[in-house]
């Protein structure tokens, strides 16, 4: 018992050490925590004495701020007082100056308000007596009028009416005599000019021309290959005509072909199907369609490389692909035998050569030329004169006013809007009335002469007319008993007029009025 009483004495002292260390532990941490939380009073306290120190302090501020900013405005509004003062003295002074002033202008409108009403009364009494007077002249002019009535033995309206028919007369000769000197000097000087610079133009132009037909030719290396072009119970030249368009005519005609057709486009589409299919050996009907079908392709593309031949050798460039291709389409289509893709050219060169002359726009003018007939190739196809087609289809592709202009009114449908169209208009009756560019059939031919002769006999006065130099100038014989100098020249206008509005002819045509005088006797 007392080992295990010796054993337990040690264990129940370090158990009562170990408590009043934990005890000793707590006390001294509740202190510690105790201190703290006196410190951390302590510095709240401090805290809120420093923030009612610097309250104090800021508030004091504010009120001696307040106090400055409200002398400040105290001051500035007495200020501004004092300038409103001023500025009321001031106005006030205005004001009674323009008082002063009003008064003195209503004073002086008063004044001529007087003076007007005398005059008034002046001129009522001046009136009074001019209408007096005016009636009593009036009287006068009627007495002695009537008494020139009496003595004339013809009224007032009746004097006058003769008065100004004989003055109209004498207006009119003197007018025409005017414009017929006036008309003279200009063509004087204007001819001579014109002469020159149209000479220097047309002289620098040389081209080859061939003539336009509508048959074309298509040699045969013998007899023989015109059964193949036939065909069996004549089907191969069935399919080549409903493929092309054209007649083919095989006759006697030795190693030849005939290609018959209005269109020269198909008729060169059908001639070198026709050769190609010759060439190739196979002839018969798919094989017709194949080859024409190719042909026309290769049709299209050797009209664009025309066109663009021609406008690089013209000088010209930036064309809308549409327009190369219309431009590439005239060479296939004629105006009187005359070839229009090369009419275009020659146009637009001549245009060129009188604008350097002249000292216009070269590009403009060449540019007009060349263009000026594009409407011919949908002419056919739309409504409308192939001028104003042409503008359309340039103003469409993106060409200028002034290029527009120049295609419509090279047939004078429209005004010329700068001198360049003028000289388009030129350029292209130029190289169209040239002898030998352009022809007509035989019928037209004598249709028109015969036309031109009974439009001159039509007129007053005329005793004969005659169609002279292949109808490019008309010589008419007036009576001179019945037409005086003046009247024989009027008539020549009226006739050149007449001439413009009711035939269509190539170039220009020379009106000449003959006005003779003979006197006969007999010597006996």
């Amino acid at each position: 018992m007392s080992a295990i009483f010796t054993n337990i004495i040690p264990i129940l002292i370090g158990v009562i050490g170990l408590l009043v260390g934990a005890v000793l532990y707590a006390l001294i941490q509740g202190k510690r925590e105790s201190s703290k939380r006196l410190e951390q009073e302590e510095h709240r306290r401090q805290l809120l004495k420093n923030a009612e120190r610097d309250a104090e302090r800021i508030l004091k501020e504010s009120k001696i701020e307040a106090k400055d900013l409200l002398f400040q405005a105290k001051a500035e509004l007495e200020r501004k007082e004092k300038e409103k003062r001023a500025e009321l003295n001031g106005l006030e002074k205005k004001l009674f100056q323009r008082e002063e002033t009003l008064d003195r202008k209503f004073s002086q409108i008063d004044q001529r308000e007087e003076e007007s009403r005398g005059r008034e009364k002046m001129l009522s009494k001046r009136e009074e007596g001019l209408v007096a007077k005016e009636y009593a002249c009036e009287k006068i002019i009627q007495e002695h009028r009537q008494a020139l009535e009496r003595v004339a033995g013809m009224t007032v309206e009746v004097a006058k009416h003769q008065l100004l028919s004989e003055i109209e007369g004498e207006a009119k000769l003197e007018a025409t005599m005017l414009s017929k000197r006036v008309i003279e000097e200009a063509r004087e000087t204007a001819e001579r000019e014109a002469k020159e610079i149209v000479t220097r133009s047309i002289q620098r132009i040389t081209r080859d021309y061939v003539n336009e037909a509508t048959i074309s030719v298509v040699p045969l290396a013998n007899d023989g290959m015109k059964g193949r072009i036939i065909g069996r119970e004549g089907r191969n030249i069935r399919a080549l005509e409903a493929a092309t368009g054209v007649d083919f005519i095989i006759d006697e005609t030795p190693e030849a072909v005939i290609v018959s057709g209005f269109d020269p486009l198909r008729r060169e589409v059908a001639k070198v199907s026709l050769e190609r299919l010759m060439q190739d050996g196979r002839i018969h009907p798919t094989r017709i369609e194949e080859v024409v079908e190719k042909v026309k392709k290769d049709m299209d593309k050797l009209m664009r490389e025309e066109a663009e031949k021609v406008i690089f050798e013209v000088g010209l460039s930036d064309f809308h692909p549409e327009i190369v291709k219309l431009l590439g389409r005239l060479k296939f289509r004629t105006s009187y035998g005359q070839n229009n893709l090369y009419h275009a050219r020659e146009a637009a060169y001549i245009c060129g050569i009188m604008a350097s002359e002249l000292g216009l726009n070269i590009k403009l003018s060449k540019r007009g030329a060349l263009l000026h007939d594009i409407g011919k190739v949908v002419s056919h196809e739309e409504e409308g004169t192939h001028a104003m087609l042409g503008a359309e289809m340039a103003k469409r592709y993106g060409e200028s006013e002034k290029v527009v202009n120049a295609i419509a009114a090279h047939h004078e449908q429209v005004e010329p809007i700068c001198p360049e169209s003028v000289l388009v208009a030129s350029a292209e009756a130029l190289s169209a009335a040239r002898p030998g560019a352009r022809r007509e059939t035989l019928e037209a031919y004598v249709k028109r002469l015969k036309k031109l002769e009974s439009l001159a006999t039509e007129c007053k006065g005329v005793e004969k007319a005659y169609a002279i130099q292949a109808g490019r100038e008309i010589r008419v014989i007036v009576r001179q008993s019945e037409l005086n100098d003046s009247e024989t020249f009027s008539l020549s206008r009226e006739l050149a007029k007449k001439i413009e509005q009711e035939l269509t002819y190539p170039g220009q045509i020379r009106v000449t009025v003959i006005r003779e005088s003979r006197y006969i006797e007999y010597a006996k």
